[in-house]
Formats: C-alpha cells, sequence, structure tokens
C-alpha cells in the first residue's frame, strides 16, 4: 500500500511540474537608444560621429535641421570609423534635406559605426545640422 501511495504523490508531483502556463510569452523588441549630434559642416567637408550598437537591429537617421539655406539637401552614411573618418558603407547613404522622418533605415549588427554628414557640391557657406539616430 506504501508503494501505491508513493507512486501516486510522485505522479501528482510530475504532473503538477508539467503544468502549461495560459499565457503565450512574445520576445520583447530590445530597448531603442537615440543619439543626438549637432555640428557644423564646412564647405567641401564632412563631419561624422561615432555610436555604438549594443544588438542587432533597426538603425534609422534623421537628418532633422540643416541651414542656412533651411532647404539645403546634404550628403548623409552610416558606416564603419576607422582612422578618424567614415566608411560609409555601400547602400547606406542619401542626398536630402532635412525632414522629420528617416532619411536612412536599416539593419545593423552590433558594433561601432558611425554617421557621416557631407557637403555635395551645393554649400556656399558653412552649414549647421542636427542629425539623430535611432538604434538597439
Amino acid at each position: 500500500m506504501k508503494g501505491l501511495y508513493a507512486l501516486m504523490l510522485a505522479l501528482a508531483f510530475a504532473s503538477a511540474a508539467c503544468k502549461k502556463d495560459d499565457a503565450p510569452t512574445t520576445p520583447s523588441a530590445p530597448p531603442t537608444k537615440t543619439d543626438t549630434f549637432t555640428g557644423t559642416v564646412q564647405v567641401k567637408s564632412s563631419v561624422n560621429h561615432t555610436f555604438t550598437v549594443e544588438q542587432s537591429g533597426q538603425v534609422s537617421v534623421t537628418l532633422t535641421a540643416a541651414s542656412p539655406p533651411p532647404t539645403i539637401v546634404m550628403g548623409i552614411g552610416v558606416g564603419t570609423p576607422a582612422n578618424g573618418a567614415c566608411g560609409v558603407l555601400q547602400g547606406a547613404s542619401v542626398v536630402a534635406a532635412a525632414s522629420a522622418t528617416a532619411q536612412l533605415t536599416g539593419v545593423v549588427s552590433p558594433g561601432m559605426l558611425c554617421v557621416a554628414i557631407s557637403d555635395v557640391g551645393n554649400q556656399t557657406t558653412a552649414v549647421t545640422y542636427t542629425v539623430t539616430v535611432t538604434h538597439p
């Protein structure tokens, strides 16, 4: 009889350990960070800023302000920093005016990256800018 009670007790513990949760778990998105960079691009020049991506995910780059004039278009690119320069990745650059909408988006892997802001040949004076980079 003791053996039967022990077996029933063992089965009760085993079935309790195998209880299925009622709510399925969903993976959460990685936390997003936003870096804001400001500066001035001289005529026929560019400026680079570095940022660190801690996990794979989407990066968005937005040139939020550039002037004078407020309609000026600038070169914007994402790449890898080396020797004080930003080696812009193939397909990761655009020429655009300042906007509230991201001009560049893409998926990146963890590591050190850079954003480059440059004169595309239309500047007649130094241009002050603000660029935001959102990343995991």
